[in-house]
């Protein structure tokens, strides 16, 4: 990847200094939340406080981003808020601050989501933030954790969209059946996380290619726009990356998973000694198998504005 350029590291400054809003197509139109205190009654992990937890970080990152609403920040993100964009000091005030100037020097910005979903105290918003109309903007991945019915933790991955394709396929969209950006079924979850997690481990950070013909369905479609579409483009891109890289070391921090979508937080360094790159991984399984991928890289950069790491 190339490294982070100016402009968009004053996106990803605005972006996930915040970590926040959206034009929502997986979580519907929501108005307020139901309140913090009857979330943190339901029983963990079920699904009145999973869509607790989705429309806060919807309804936080709209505010913030597009409508430059420091209220929602007091509501809904903890006073010790901790933060893990790099260009962003920990803090809630900071998001309050970052609403305003959002709001000023860019009042036509869309946080388009694409895809949220929800797992424990985590949830995952996968969108495509344009800061100026016309623009391709960012792939963008946040990582809200959950405390006491507030957003107390964030993480994110940004990467500009670039103008063209290996595959075929924008960075967003859903082409496998059913083309829908709904988790599905809840009570997959375990099971695709589980599937996942082994495929990712086999074939990622052992850096077995075989995994691909175990795990990977027929019908496989490839979001990253430097990969080919299909199982024999992963094979050929993964495989080149392998060559390439042979001291390549992936390290998987998180994993976010709900129905039939399993993402994966991890840090991929090429070379040893290198910062590396943070790195999001979405996978859509169905029927046992992956048929669906989609991702952002973020180089780690040299500094940082906090004291966190990015992971």
């Amino acid at each position: 990847m190339t490294p982070t350029t100016p402009a968009r590291r004053a996106l990803v400054a605005v972006l996930a200094a915040a970590a926040l809003t959206s034009t929502v197509a997986v979580v519907p139109a929501v108005a307020a939340p139901p309140s913090a205190a009857v979330a943190e009654r339901a029983p963990y992990g079920s699904a009145a406080r999973l869509g607790y937890q989705k429309a806060v970080a919807v309804r936080v990152l709209k505010g913030v981003f597009e409508d430059g609403d420091t209220a929602v920040v007091d509501r809904y993100v903890r006073p010790d808020y901790i933060q893990h964009n790099p260009f962003a000091p920990d803090g809630a005030e900071t998001l309050k601050g970052l609403a305003g100037m959002v709001n000023r020097q860019f009042p036509d910005a869309a946080y388009d989501v694409k895809r949220v979903i929800a797992q424990g105290d985590l949830v995952l918003v996968h969108s495509n933030v344009v800061l100026t109309p016309g623009t391709r903007g960012s792939a963008v991945f946040d990582i809200f954790r959950f405390q006491g019915g507030r957003i107390a933790e964030h993480w994110d991955v940004a990467q500009d969209v670039p103008a063209t394709s290996a595959n075929g396929n924008d960075m967003f969209s859903t082409v496998s059946r059913p083309r829908t950006s709904e988790p599905g079924p809840a009570w997959l979850t375990s099971y695709h996380e589980k599937l996942v997690t082994k495929a990712f481990d086999r074939l990622l950070v052992r850096k077995d290619l075989s995994a691909i013909d175990k795990y990977w369905g027929r019908e496989y479609h490839q979001h990253n726009p430097n990969i080919p579409d299909g199982v024999e483009g992963v094979k050929a891109g993964l495989g080149g990356y392998f060559q390439q890289f042979p001291s390549l070391t992936v390290s998987r921090k998180r994993v976010v998973a709900e129905g039939e979508l399993v993402a994966v937080h991890s840090h991929y360094v090429n070379v040893p000694g290198e910062r590396g790159q943070a790195v999001v991984d979405l996978f859509r399984v169905r029927n046992g198998k992956i048929v669906e991928h989609w991702d952002a890289l973020q180089d780690v950069p040299e500094t940082s504005a906090n004291d966190n790491t990015m992971f």
